[in-house]
This record gives C-alpha cells, sequence and structure tokens, in this order.
C-alpha cells in the first residue's frame, strides 16, 4: 500500500486511513503498550461534557474516542475524512451520527457545539492554522476546544530513547498487525515533525483561542491542549 508523505495531501492521507481502518484501534493499543487508552480517558476528562451537550470529536476514526461521550450523555457527532474509518466505526456503533469531514471545511454551522476535540490527528491535517480557525468557528461562544497530540518528551534521554522507538520500532511492529509498514514510517515521522507543546500553543492563539493551556501526559510524548472560544 502506499504511504503518504509529509506534504499532507489529504487524499492520500484518507486513503491510508482507509487502509489501516480494520486494525487501527488494535494497532493503537499496541504501540503505545495500552497508554491510549489512557491519553483517551485524560481527554474525556478534560472535555467534561455534561449530559445534553453537544462535542464535536474530529479526526475520531471509528469512533473510539467518541463512545465515552456518547455513553455520559453528550451529544457526539464523530467526524473524519477517512471513508474506510466511518464504514468500521459506523459497522460497530450504529447508534452514532458519523460524518464524512475534512476539518479545514467542516460541513457544520456556526457556534453549532458546546466543545470540539481531536486526538491523535491534527497532525495529519495538510493546514493546521485553518483547522483550529475552523474548530473555533463551530463552536460558540465560552465553548472549549480539547487537543490531544503526541508532542516532544521534556526529559532529554526520554526524548532520544522515544524518538528512536518511533523510527525503528514503530514500524515494524505495526506492519507485523496490519501488514502495512509504510503508513506507520509516515506516523512516525508525522510525530517528529510536529511542533511541540509551546509551539501548537502560539498557532492556537493566532487562530483566535483564549486561555489557551496544555499539561504534559506520560513525560511530554503527548500534550494535552485547551483553549476557550472568546
Amino acid at each position: 500500500m502506499s504511504r503518504a508523505s509529509l506534504e499532507k495531501n489529504p487524499a492520500e492521507v484518507a486513503s491510508m486511513f482507509d487502509g489501516i481502518a480494520q486494525r487501527y484501534d488494535l494497532t493503537n493499543d499496541l504501540i503505545s503498550l495500552g497508554q491510549d487508552r489512557r491519553w483517551r480517558r485524560a481527554t474525556v476528562a478534560a472535555v467534561d461534557a455534561t449530559p445534553g451537550e453537544r462535542v464535536l470529536d474530529l479526526a475520531a476514526g471509528t469512533g473510539t474516542s467518541s463512545e465515552p461521550f456518547a455513553d455520559a450523555g453528550a451529544v457526539v457527532v464523530p467526524s473524519d475524512f477517512s471513508f474506510g474509518m466511518l464504514q468500521v466505526g459506523k459497522s460497530r456503533r450504529g447508534d452514532l451520527p458519523f460524518v464524512a469531514g475534512d476539518a479545514t471545511r467542516l460541513p457544520f454551522a456556526d457556534a453549532a457545539f458546546d466543545a470540539v476535540t481531536i486526538s491523535f490527528g491534527l497532525r495529519n491535517v495538510v493546514d493546521t492554522p485553518a483547522a483550529l480557525a475552523e474548530m473555533l468557528r463551530v463552536v460558540r461562544p465560552g465553548g472549549r476546544v480539547v487537543i490531544c497530540e503526541f508532542s516532544q518528551p521534556t526529559w532529554a534521554p526520554l526524548r532520544t530513547v522515544y524518538m528512536e522507538y518511533l523510527m525503528r520500532a514503530l514500524p515494524p511492529v505495526a506492519a507485523a498487525v496490519t501488514r502495512d509498514k509504510g503508513s506507520y514510517e509516515y506516523l512516525a515521522e508525522s510525530i517528529r515533525a510536529w511542533p511541540d507543546q509551546e509551539a501548537l500553543g502560539r498557532l492556537m492563539i493566532g487562530a483566535g483561542w483564549e486561555r489557551v493551556g496544555y499539561r504534559n501526559l506520560s513525560g511530554g510524548i503527548v500534550a494535552l491542549h485547551r483553549a476557550v472560544r472568546p
């Protein structure tokens, strides 16, 4: 299967995720050593959605990240640009209203949601500032955003070991499960090229978000950014 490049052509990236959709959740669990579950729980807690609130879950993939919001009584809309991911998700959770959408041109009205969240998907978007601006547009004034994304470990020795793992171990391990090493080579490279915690915060401020803050998870391997629409 052809892999996407760091130019992040939307059609190429969507096609890549279509190809790994069936075993995507299992692979994530294996390559993160189960930490992805902890990271997702932290994201749900940060969004803190109450029953009846409308939550947009971008890059929702198969809907694994959306399920806790629905189970808590929120009205969650899982959205992704990979039809393969959406099909797998719909087969698992037919009750969720999966919507195909490009994060840089969201098919939703202004101020339609109380909160928007995206987990491990923002770095795959072709235009990060445009996506951050679209998230701002579809959230009501006073609404919030929570971004869970891979970042830069704050301890230098951990950072060195982590980067070596990304480039050397992650693609072969993923290939053993998905039989698609190329896609995970792209994912590893996209993590290495992604802005650090402070840089992403500045991009959020530039898009119009206020009260931007973050906290590190797993020593900075993942960062959880939060902000509010003025």
